[in-house]
């Protein structure tokens, strides 16, 4: 059974960083996705960013330039750096990962508290 374990969520000011750690415990395949999505009250979940096994990457338009998804292999960790946050990024944000078997295995995270407030 796969397990991912959201931290590093809190309050920051507008301009701040933060920097969210998803651990991953149990066996996933060789190929697979791991992501990051963020919901708000009332809102569907969105990708932030996600990064396959290959190593490549892609993000949401609204946090390019300022969010970076990293992941270390030796610890069975993701991460999210987030940089120059703003009052939209305020949400919950949770990891996934998407095991590509047939049929696909999709595994999600409890979430974490982002609050972007002065």
């Amino acid at each position: 059974q796969v397990q991912l374990v959201e931290s590093g969520g809190g309050l920051v000011q507008p301009g701040g960083s933060l920097r969210l750690s998803c651990a991953v415990s149990g066996s996933i395949s060789s190929r697979y996705a791991m992501g990051w999505y963020r919901q708000t009250p009332g809102k569907q979940r969105e990708l932030v960013a996600s990064i396959i096994s290959g190593g490549s990457t892609n993000y949401a338009d609204s946090v390019k330039g300022r969010f970076t998804i990293s992941r270390d292999n030796a610890k069975n960790t993701v991460y999210l750096q987030m940089n120059s946050l703003k009052a939209e990024d305020t949400a919950v944000y949770y990891c996934n990962v998407l095991i590509v078997t047939s049929p696909p295995l999709i595994y999600w995270g409890q979430g974490t508290q982002v609050t972007v407030s002065s």
